[in-house]
């Protein structure tokens, strides 16, 4: 704490920071506990021939938050793989990353880095139908790109390692950089993937559409099944308490901290007043109205009775002769410190 009982720039740092950082753990916190609530309320619709009766009912022929299973078919043409033969998707992604490893000037170790240098993903309309055949219902998938949690398998992955000589190395190890390879990667939603998905069902002329939710709540076509996706986010919502809980607790100890120094330094300066009141009373008394003549002939020592000892050879009259006796041997005269020889007693007349 600095004077006054404030306390210092650090430590209003640390609490600044501190709040500051619990204050942030608790938005997210609150907008992931918001969005796993939303989903829990999510209406599950069944993909059968009853669900066009179900969207007429609705106001305004839609259901603002719906969860929806079906398996994935592509409406007119599929993409193909470019590694795997024989593999139909409806959404593709390309992926180049580059790995390499660089030097930590802070820590002085190498660190893995990544970095994706190309993307590219294709898409062609699909629908979601029902996993048994024979039910003609089906619902067209909106902007599937827009998904929170896109069900993408990995169908081809491949690592080309970086070809160096020895020049390259030096150069590498001087520049802080040195690379390992370019990471090669395909991603696929293949005709036929089960997919669970959460959005906004509207039936739109003869069309029912699965198209991200106007409510601010995420659109999610997952590979997962309702239960395990609804779990997934449970368990974020907890992660991101826990951590809101840790750093709330942090934050109170530091306070209680800074509060606990701040009181320790108000009762110290209470103290010091009362000591000072206690000093300034008993100089009044001192000081009184006979005070003044007593005060000039009291003993040094005690300054409650009059001096009645002259010290030889140092001649000083300063002590009653109790406090003359209760000095320690060798006795010194309390003013200037030189030996006493003898006591000749003081009479006043």
């Amino acid at each position: 704490m600095e004077g006054g009982g404030r306390p210092s720039a650090a430590q209003a740092v640390l609490l600044a920071a501190s709040t500051a950082i619990t204050a942030l753990l608790y938005s997210i916190y609150r907008q992931k506990a918001r969005v796993a609530r939303g989903l829990e309320g999510a209406r599950k619709v069944r993909l059968d021939g009853d669900l066009r009766a179900v969207l007429l009912e609705a106001p305004g022929r839609c259901v603002p938050y719906a969860v929806i299973e079906g398996v994935v078919r592509s409406v007119k043409d599929t993409l193909s793989s470019q590694f795997v033969e024989n593999c139909k998707g409806v959404v593709q992604r390309l992926t180049l990353q580059e790995h390499k490893m660089v030097w930590n000037r802070t820590t002085h170790l190498w660190n893995d880095y990544e970095k994706i240098i190309h993307q590219r993903t294709s898409t062609t309309p699909f629908d979601l139908v029902p996993a048994e055949d024979g039910a003609g219902v089906t619902v067209r998938v909106m902007k599937p790109l827009d998904a929170a949690e896109l069900g993408l398998e990995t169908v081809y992955e491949k690592f080309h390692p970086s070809v160096q000589s020895f020049t390259d190395v030096i150069g590498h190890y001087i520049s802080g950089e040195r690379p390992k390879g370019i990471q090669e990667t395909e991603q696929m939603l293949k005709v036929g993937t089960a997919l669970t998905g959460v959005g906004e069902l509207v039936l739109d002329n003869a069309t029912i559409k699965l198209q991200p939710p106007k409510q601010g709540m995420p659109y999610y076509l997952s590979s997962l099944d309702f239960e395990s996706l609804l779990q997934k986010q449970e368990s974020s919502v907890r992660f991101w308490k826990i951590l809101t809980v840790v750093f709330g607790f942090a934050t109170c100890a530091v306070l209680f901290f800074l509060l606990r120094k701040q009181y320790r330094h108000h009762r110290e300066r209470q103290h010091l007043r009362q000591m000072q009141e206690e000093f300034r009373q008993a100089q009044e008394r001192l000081t009184g109205a006979e005070g003044g003549e007593a005060l000039k002939n009291a003993c040094v020592v005690c300054l409650s009775s009059t001096k009645s000892c002259v010290f030889l050879e140092c001649g000083h009259v300063c002590s009653c002769h109790e406090c003359y006796q209760a000095l320690p041997k060798p006795k010194k005269c309390p003013i200037c410190r030189q030996s006493i020889t003898r006591v000749v007693p003081l009479y006043n007349s």
